[in-house]
C-alpha cells in the first residue's frame, strides 16, 4: 500500500460519507459531513501508512496536535489465529486522521512514546489494549466511551448507537466483522475505520457532559483506570474442554479423543495463522468422536466432518484420533480443579447460610442499580457478591464487608456504594435464619 502524510491521511467527504449514513436524515448526513471535514484535508481518498518514513512523519504530526487522541484497532477475529492489530487508527485535533498498517510497520513504539501521557479515547478499550501493547503503544490515561455509556445507563452502548444518541449522526457498522488482514483493504472499509476515530473526540466531550450531569465523573475515571491496570487472564487450563458439544459425549476415552483432535487443530491453526474454527469446526470434532470411524477413508466420508481443512489435512486428523485411541493418559471427567464457586442454585442444600445471604443481597443490588441507572454488573461484579456471600467475614459490619469486597477485587467506589446495603442484607438474612425463616430448614 502507499504511504501518506498528515495532509493526505484524512477521511473522504460527501460521496463516501453518504454511504455510511444510508438511511439517515439529511440533517444527520450534513452533520456527519461537517464532522468528516473537520480533518485537515478534503480529499476523498483514505490512505494507509505502511512505510517507516511516512510513519515517522505521522508521529511528528500527531505530537504537534492538540487535545486528547482517539485510537482504535481492527483485528481479524474469526479469520486469523492471532489477535494482532491489522489496522490502527489515530485521530487528533490539529493533526487529522491516520491509518497505520502494523504488520508492515512492525513496532510503533515511537508513536506510543510521543503520546503516552496524553488522554487516549477508546470505545471498549479492553478489546484493543492488548494488541496495541504488542506494537509498543501503552497509554497511561484513557477515556472509554463504551464504558461511560454503561455507567450513564444507556440502553445501547455500541459505538453506532452512542454516536447516534449523543451526536445525532448515523454511523453504519457493516464492516465491524470484516477480515482486516485483507490486503489491499477496500476503500469503503478504510472510510469506516477513519470515521470510528474521527467522531470519538466529539463523542468523548458529549459523554463527559452526561457523566458530569449525573455526578459520575469520578466513578468513570476509577473504572477507566481499572480497565487500564487490569492484568491479562492467565492461559486457561485444558482449553479443549470449551469445545462446543463436549457435554454430549460420555467417557474418558471420548474426552481424550476430543483433546487430541483439538490440540492437533490448534497446532495447525497457529502454524497457518487461521482461526481454528475455520479449519475444522467444533461440530466436526464432536462428530468424528461420536461416529468413531474405523479408517481414514471412513473419516473423510463423514458428511458431518466439514471445514476448509477437513479433507486437505485428513491425515493430520486421523493421526490425532489414532493417538487418542492408543493413549493411556486419559483426562478426568471433572476437569482441573479451580477456585470457581458452586452454582448458586445448589447453595440452598450445600450452604443454606450463604444461600440466605445471597438471596437477601441480590434484590437490593438490583434496586440500587435501578436507582443509580448503572447496570448491576457494573455496580458490582456478580462474582464479587457471590464470593462475599459464600465466605462472609466472621464479623458482619460495613468495615469487614468492605475489606472482603476489596479482597475480591471490587473498586473503591463500588465498595462505598454497596457495602452498607450488603451488610444490612447479610444481617437480616442471619436474623431470619435464627428466627426459623425459610432458609433455616
Amino acid at each position: 500500500m502507499t504511504s501518506s502524510s498528515a495532509a493526505d491521511s484524512t477521511a473522504p467527504t460527501t460521496p463516501e460519507a453518504a454511504e455510511v449514513v444510508a438511511g439517515a436524515s439529511s440533517s444527520a448526513a450534513e452533520t456527519l459531513a461537517a464532522a468528516v471535514r473537520s480533518a485537515d484535508d478534503d480529499h476523498a481518498f483514505v490512505d494507509v501508512i505502511d512505510t517507516r518514513e511516512a510513519y515517522l512523519a505521522a508521529v511528528d504530526a500527531i505530537a504537534a496536535g492538540t487535545g486528547p487522541i482517539s485510537v482504535d484497532a481492527e483485528r481479524a477475529s474469526g479469520y486469523r489465529y492471532s489477535q494482532r492489530a491489522y489496522l490502527i487508527q489515530v485521530f487528533r485535533r490539529g493533526s487529522g486522521v491516520f491509518l497505520f498498517d502494523p504488520p508492515a510497520l512492525g513496532t510503533m513504539s515511537e508513536l506510543g512514546e510521543a503520546i503516552r501521557d496524553e488522554e487516549w479515547i477508546f470505545h471498549a478499550a479492553s478489546q484493543d489494549l492488548a494488541c496495541l501493547r504488542e506494537v509498543g503503544m501503552d497509554p497511561t490515561r484513557i477515556f472509554d466511551t463504551e464504558l461511560g455509556a454503561r455507567l450513564a445507563g444507556f440502553a445501547r452502548v455500541g459505538l453506532g448507537a452512542v454516536v447516534e444518541e449523543l451526536l445525532g449522526i448515523h454511523l453504519a457498522k457493516e464492516h465491524s466483522a470484516a477480515d482486516w488482514s485483507t490486503r489491499p483493504l477496500p476503500q469503503s472499509w478504510l472510510v469506516y475505520a477513519a470515521l470510528d476515530v474521527e467522531l470519538l473526540v466529539d463523542l468523548r466531550d458529549a459523554m463527559y457532559a452526561v457523566l458530569e450531569e449525573q455526578e459520575k465523573v469520578e466513578i468513570a475515571e476509577e473504572e477507566f483506570q481499572a480497565t487500564l491496570e487490569r492484568e491479562a487472564k492467565p492461559p486457561r487450563q485444558e482449553p479443549w474442554r470449551r469445545t462446543t458439544g463436549l457435554s454430549t459425549l460420555r467417557g474418558q476415552r471420548a474426552l481424550g479423543l476430543v483433546r487430541d483432535l483439538w490440540e492437533a487443530r490448534d497446532e495447525y491453526a497457529r502454524e497457518v495463522d487461521t482461526a481454528p474454527g475455520r479449519l475444522l469446526p467444533d461440530s466436526s470434532i464432536i462428530a468424528a468422536v461420536r461416529e468413531n470411524p474405523a479408517t481414514k477413508r471412513e473419516l473423510g466420508a463423514l458428511k458431518s466432518f466439514v471445514g476448509r481443512a477437513s479433507r486437505s489435512e485428513l491425515a493430520r486428523w486421523w493421526d490425532a484420533l489414532e493417538r487418542g485411541r492408543a493413549s493411556s493418559d486419559l483426562p478426568s471427567l471433572r476437569g482441573p480443579s479451580t477456585d470457581t464457586l458452586p452454582p448458586p442454585r445448589s447453595w440452598a442444600d450445600r450452604a443454606p447460610e450463604a444461600d440466605a445471604r445471597y438471596k437477601a443481597a441480590r434484590p437490593r443490588m438490583q434496586h440500587m442499580s435501578d436507582a443509580m441507572s448503572i447496570p448491576v454488573e457494573n455496580l458490582l461484579t456478580p462474582d464479587h457478591l457471590r464470593r462475599v456471600a459464600w465466605d462472609a467475614p466472621a464479623v458482619v459490619d460495613v468495615a469487614h464487608i468492605s475489606e472482603a469486597l476489596r479482597q475480591a477485587g471490587a473498586r473503591e467506589w463500588q465498595i462505598s456504594a454497596t457495602a452498607p446495603t450488603i451488610t444490612q442484607a447479610f444481617v437480616e438474612a442471619h436474623q431470619s435464619l435464627a428466627d426459623g425463616g425459610p432458609a433455616a430448614s
